[in-house]
């Protein structure tokens, strides 16, 4: 089991940039491929990013494609969600994710573990 604790959201206006952070404890964290998924109201959780184990291989929504970046400190048991030139349609309760599938996973059912969310709001 892991636990998993989210940080660094917040309020910023359009074309600004956030990063979240995503601490676990419980087992090192290279046990698990870690992802990033958003909710906002009225709307179904989706996927935003992931990264396996190691940090080789990364997977992206289109729609962040080229703004935001996943990345994992697995010494420290961090993985972290750089987001710039953030836009209104990003706004959203973030959430980290762990997962013990063999290959990168793109779907939430997939992921066992979940962190209490951090909410990102973006005006414009």
């Amino acid at each position: 089991q892991v636990q998993l604790v989210e940080s660094g959201g917040g309020s910023v206006q359009a074309g600004g940039s956030l990063r979240l952070s995503c601490a676990a404890s419980g087992r090192t964290s290279n046990t698990y491929i870690m992802g990033w998924f958003r909710q906002a109201p009225g709307k179904e959780r989706e996927f935003v990013a992931a990264i396996s184990r190691m940090g080789s291989r990364t997977e992206y929504v289109d729609s962040v494609k080229g703004r935001f970046t996943i990345s994992r400190d697995n010494a420290k048991n961090t993985v972290d969600l750089q987001m710039n030139s953030l836009k209104p349609e990003d706004t959203a309760l973030y959430y980290c994710a762990a997962s013990m599938a063999v290959a990168v996973r793109v779907d939430p059912a997939h992921f066992g573990s979940w962190g209490q969310g951090t909410q990102v709001t973006v005006s414009s």
